[in-house]
């Protein structure tokens, strides 16, 4: 083999992350690891107990750096995400469980409807959580690097939730990123805002729909949620709307009164409520057309719980269409 092939090759091991002459074996790393808990106030039995079963997934890594480039629509997505089935069966589960989401919504100030669209896209109802092991998932990706620092973060949480006596390492499964449980909270996000509403004291997001519910709710509580606004609507423009495309942003905030003045109109061309609410206008391109939404901060906060205005217009959407009030 020449000299180029080996350059090559070097390269490739470089880009790929995979030249691992200056980092620690794993015995190592995981003997470091296990101090550096144990100094977070974790006990050594958990810490023995979890680290020592943990191990390396390669699929796990293998996810991570090959993550599908997001290809879709905004009309492919919300017809796999807010599917007919999606609606019927999440109008089935707020009259199933209505006395408990009303009880929830009262004392978090959501509408049960945002936090069933929640519940409904994350893991459909809680039938879908995700099965790879937390620990082993959050081991796998500290030490594989690439975001080490972040996931070695999500690792201590997740062993300081084991540690508090909430769930057992064996039982402790999400997503191949360490999303967990019905909400598919992260361990951070586990220890600002999960619930233990049924006072068993556990706070239970895998089995426990009454914890599940509550700690959804109260994530939104705690981003400021407005009880009485909804989160916004698709719109449509008129030949007289000429702002900007630099305009329509996130930051852009005016009356509904003022966007109507401005030519948005309701979807069927009807004109804007007139309501003394403040709201944004985006814009997103979907294949063949172009799709505008007018949106309220209440929009926004579902952005905090995800980045994706796809995923944000979705849960909006879904809850629109469970809305059995």
């Amino acid at each position: 083999m020449g000299f180029k092939s080996y350059f090559t090759i070097l390269i490739f091991l470089v880009l790929s992350g995979n030249l691992l002459a200056d980092k620690l074996d794993f015995s190592t790393w995981l003997s470091e690891f296990k101090i550096r808990a144990e100094k977070s106030g974790i006990s050594k039995a958990t810490i023995n107990e979890s680290l020592d079963k943990a191990k390396i997934i390669p699929r796990i890594i293998e996810l991570d750096r090959k993550q599908p480039e997001f290809t879709l629509t905004l009309s492919q997505y919300l017809r796999n995400v807010v599917s007919n089935k999606r609606i019927k069966k999440g109008i089935g589960k707020i009259r199933e469980n209505w006395s408990l989401l009303e009880t929830i919504s009262n004392q978090y100030n959501v509408q049960p409807r945002f936090i069933v669209a929640l519940w409904g896209i994350e893991t459909d109802f809680g039938r879908v959580s995700g099965g790879f092991p937390v620990i082993d998932s959050l081991v796998t990706l500290a030490y594989d690097g690439r975001r080490g620092k972040y996931f070695s973060k999500e690792l201590i949480n997740a062993l300081k939730i084991i540690d508090e006596g909430h769930i057992a390492y064996d039982k402790m499964f999400g997503s191949w990123a360490g999303a967990m449980g019905q909400t598919q909270f992260m361990p951070s996000s586990f220890l600002s805002y999960a619930e233990d509403y049924n006072n068993d004291g556990k706070k239970d997001i895998w089995t426990t729909k009454e914890d599940a519910l509550a700690s959804a709710a109260n994530y939104l509580s705690n981003l400021k949620w407005n009880n009485n606004e909804t989160w916004g609507r698709e719109v449509t423009i008129n030949d007289e709307f000429n702002l900007n495309e630099e305009e329509l942003t996130l930051k852009n905030k005016k009356k509904i009164s003022e966007w109507d003045k401005l030519g948005v109109r309701r979807s069927d061309g009807a004109s804007l409520p007139k309501k003394d609410i403040e709201g944004y206008l985006i814009k997103i391109d979907d294949k063949n057309k172009t799709r505008y939404f007018l949106v309220y901060e209440n929009f926004k906060r579902i952005l905090r719980w995800n980045t994706s205005n796809y995923f944000a217009i979705a849960v909006g959407k879904l809850s629109d269409s469970i809305n059995i009030n």
